[in-house]
Formats: structure tokens, sequence, C-alpha cells
């Protein structure tokens, strides 16, 4: 009877905190090869750029963003060829609570609970692959106004795997902008509150949401 009620409990939990925003769903996989770029190099804005979240648990959700520091993009004949950019993940911010409440989930989540920034203030982003997106790779997409289909390796603690989305992106002969909206779940890369058995672990959705806001210049 206790383990049925556990599972009852599990299950409903589950069902309440499973309501990440609306964006395309990242197909995640093993780490792929990092073709050298070719062309000419943009380097990222880190005053412009930024990478934002939406984590949802039961009852509600919280948000924010993360800086970028340093990254750079290589377009070759007008089209975006490779490049990568490493997150800040010391710098997370969260945009929709008070100032001490603020505090105390910002701590958390940078504590070794979650992220654990004292080992890995960090995280990186390496394009493996760029293809002009058509209207059959398109048929699902949530991203309004996405032209191309990115695959690339993302590294989170010490853990990484190659992610495939939709984008827009936006070339011009001094400026590459790159736009992505999608949804990862972060226990493929083993960021999991203490164990996935701990109830603690059930109020909070696996499922995160990423916002891409990239601007790279030449």
């Amino acid at each position: 009877m206790k383990k049925l009620i556990i599972a009852l409990v599990a299950a409903t939990s589950f069902a309440a905190c499973n309501n990440a925003p609306d964006a395309d769903k990242a197909a995640t996989g093993e780490k792929q090869e990092v073709k050298t770029a070719e062309g000419s190099s943009y380097n990222v804005d880190t005053t412009t750029s930024k990478v934002g979240w939406v984590g949802t648990k039961v009852g509600g959700s919280h948000e924010g963003f993360f800086k970028l520091k340093d990254g750079s993009l290589a377009v070759k004949d007008g089209v975006l060829t490779g490049g990568s950019f490493t997150i800040n993940i010391a710098s997370l911010e969260n945009t929709d609570l008070p100032a001490e409440e603020k505090g105390k989930l910002v701590g958390h989540l940078q504590s070794p609970d979650f992220l654990d920034i004292a080992k890995f203030p960090t995280a990186k982003f390496e394009i493996t692959g760029i293809t002009a997106a058509d209207s059959a790779s398109l048929k699902d997409a949530v991203l309004k106004d996405a032209n191309h289909i990115i695959q690339g390796n993302l590294t989170l603690k010490d853990s990484t795997k190659n992610v495939t989305f939709p984008a827009k992106i936006s070339v011009t002969d001094t400026e590459v902008s790159a736009v992505a909206n999608f949804n990862i779940d972060r226990a493929a890369w083993g960021i999991v509150y203490d164990k996935d058995t701990n109830p603690k672990n059930w109020v909070i959705s696996n499922i995160v949401n990423i916002k891409l806001d990239i601007k790279a210049k030449k």
C-alpha cells in the first residue's frame, strides 16, 4: 500500500509540474565531432546576447537568464558555417521574484543540488551541424520564422550531449543573429535534485525551457 501511495503521488506531481512553455523539443543524442568552421569570424556580443531559462514546478514556474562569457560564429558566403559560445553559469539571474525570494532561488540553483557553480562555473555550446530548413523539417516547429536546423554539443557540468533544434538565423555583412526556443530534459545531463527517487525531485519538472538570443559582430 505504501508503495502504491508513493507511486500515485509521484504520478500526480509529475503531471502537475510538467507544464513547460510551449516550445520546440530538442532531440538529444550522444556527443558529435565538432568540425572546423570555415569563413570569417564574428565575435559574440556578450553585452546583448543571453540564454534565457524557464523551470517549472508544482504550482508555478520561475524564469531568468544567463550571460555569455565569450564566443564566435563563422560565416562563409553569407551562410553560417559553425561556431561556439561559452555560457557564464555563475551569472544566473532570476527575473520573476522579489529580491529576498530571488536570492534563495538563485542560491539553491547555483548549489551542488543543481548547477554546482563552484565546480562548473561555465557551460558550452559547439555547433556540429547547420542545415537550411524546409517545410518538411519544420512541419512540427513551434518557433515562428525558423529557417535552419541547428545541431550542437551542449556541455553542462561534466556531461556533453548533442542537441538538435530549429532556429531563426540572420546574417549580414556586419552581424549574425540566432534565436531559438526549445525544451530539454535536465536529467540527460545528470542535473537532478539529490536523486530521482527523492520525493523532493518529483515536484520539479525535468523539462527546462531554453531561449537563445545570440548576436555576433564582425
